[in-house]
């Protein structure tokens, strides 16, 4: 025989001889994982009961934990987090309900004073407070790249801290963390569900990437250059596959518009446990405004509800306000003033709103556009009471309770034609015309001065249709879904 034939014969008996050692090290590393994943599942029993102690009644209440490191935010996610919690006291009797946040600038009893002021949300017992120290760990600041992947390993590190304070019965990520779920089942041993707002990421965005879009998520710089847009494609679906491995691992998933739902079956494939469950939407109080023909006739007011987040796109709402002023499409008709209202979170938030205030000088639209930040309750009823338009200009929004809001008020709604405002909410009703859907700048400023332009009796025939349409995404229709979904975790 040759003696490459040797060579290759030797190499090939060398890589048996190793592969039975191989596998036989590779077994004992797994049951090691194995022990060692089983034995800090029993420590976490271990402590839960230390860390609970027995009610009046001498038993144990059943712990629900609310995964939400920004529960102090003023935004719809904020709002389902608090009408989820009131809907659990009412229905349990013996549930103590405990919130994850990272808000430690506020004290338990100014979070939930702040809830009331806020949503005008009014808890019938207590909440419990876990204040957790690591929310740095999920800010998209401290990821400038890889922010999806960063975002998300970082929760595993802020959820860790979390079971370690507190390990509950029940866990509810209520804010898209996914990666916390295999977390808290496992690990945690604990029965979990998520109401998810938004996918981390969807089919939409990987087309954008595939694509070359440019977007706020997708810089000029990748949609520029073929290599970095293939290379951020596979990031992509890589991430995608991650996210869906550890979303399939909830016991109950809800998600709150049909776009989310379309997302999420595809991402996650697990539909026998999915269900939609829109976010409760304040609607009686916004019916409370009296539906009247308009009064004013020297000034129309134009109002945005959305907290000041990169996606909620502002700068295309002041562009199309600006161009509307600009054309002068209204002739000599009453003045205009566009109202930003909407909740600042944290310091890059409020740097975003100085940015937008420069583009509103830029525009010359300074005097024409207002802000409002972090505003108590009846301030916005007030303005959505006295506005003409409500609007909306967010791409792919999951759902959209401000739109809903801007209805229930009586505003002419004028919503991005995408995601939730278009599947489940700007749509006719019982044939009629809800509000309008616009895509971009020029588009925007032209249906605005379309509404402008109608009779105050058709504007009116307009507003009653979207106050007839929107009594499906009420407080009550929330709770009525939201218990039925998450019976599951509480047999």
């Amino acid at each position: 025989m040759a003696p490459g034939g040797l060579c290759l014969c030797g190499l090939i008996r060398l890589l048996c001889s190793l592969l039975i050692p191989a596998l036989f090290l590779s077994g004992i590393l797994c049951v090691c994982l194995v022990a060692l994943l089983w034995g800090i599942r029993l420590w976490m029993q271990q402590r839960k009961k230390q860390l609970t102690s027995a009610g009046r009644d001498g038993k144990r209440p059943l712990v629900v934990a609310f995964f939400h490191p920004y529960c102090n935010a003023g935004g719809g996610g904020e709002r389902v987090l608090w009408c989820a919690i009131r809907t659990l006291q009412k229905k349990y009797r013996n549930v103590t309900c405990v919130i994850y946040t990272g808000d430690r600038d506020a004290t338990g009893e100014e979070i939930v004073e702040g809830a009331f002021r806020r949503f005008n949300i009014r808890l019938t017992h207590p909440v419990k407070f876990v204040f957790l120290e690591k929310r740095y760990l999920v800010e998209a600041s401290l990821y400038p790249h890889f922010t999806l992947l960063g975002q998300s390993l970082g929760s595993v590190f802020l959820g860790w801290e979390a079971l370690l304070k507190c390990v509950p019965d029940v866990y509810i990520d209520s804010m898209g963390y996914a990666f916390t779920l295999p977390l808290f089942k496992y690990l945690g041993g604990c029965r979990v569900g998520c109401y998810v707002h938004y996918p981390t990421i969807s089919t939409d965005m990987l087309s954008v990437v595939r694509n070359q879009d440019t977007r706020f998520n997708n810089a000029a710089f990748i949609t520029k250059n073929p290599l970095f847009s293939k290379f951020k494609l596979v990031y992509y679906y890589f991430f995608a596959f991650m996210y869906g491995l550890v979303g399939s691992c909830s016991d109950v998933i809800m998600v709150n518009s049909s776009w989310t739902l379309n997302h999420i079956l595809s991402l996650w494939r697990a539909g026998a446990c999915t269900s939609v469950v829109y976010p409760p939407c304040d609607v009686q109080t916004f019916l409370d405004i009296p539906l009247e023909g308009e009064k004013s006739t020297t000034e129309y007011s134009i109002v945005s509800v959305s907290q000041f987040r990169p996606e909620k796109d502002h700068p295309l709402q002041i562009r199309a306000f600006a161009r509307l002023l600009k054309e002068k499409r209204l002739g000599q008709q009453p003045s205009l003033k566009l109202i930003l209202i909407g909740g600042c979170r944290n310091q890059q938030d409020e740097e975003r709103v100085n940015s937008l205030k420069r583009l509103c000088e830029e525009l010359g639209v300074g005097n024409d556009v207002m802000f409002r930040i972090n505003i108590p309750f009846e301030e916005l009823k007030r303005h959505l009471a006295e506005a003409t338009i409500g609007l909306h200009t967010m791409w792919n929004e999951h759902f959209g309770i401000g739109v809903v809001e801007c209805m229930a008020a009586g505003t002419v709604i004028l919503a991005h034609n995408s995601g939730g405002p278009k599947l489940d909410i700007v749509v006719p009703y019982e044939g009629h015309t809800t509000g309008f859907l616009a895509e971009n700048e020029d588009n925007y400023a032209e249906i605005m001065a379309y509404i402008l332009s109608l009779s105050p009796e058709k504007r009116l025939e307009i507003r009653e249709n979207a106050r007839r349409s929107v009594h499906r995404f009420s407080d009550q229709r929330f709770e009525e879904t939201f218990l039925l979904s998450v019976e599951a975790l509480f047999k």
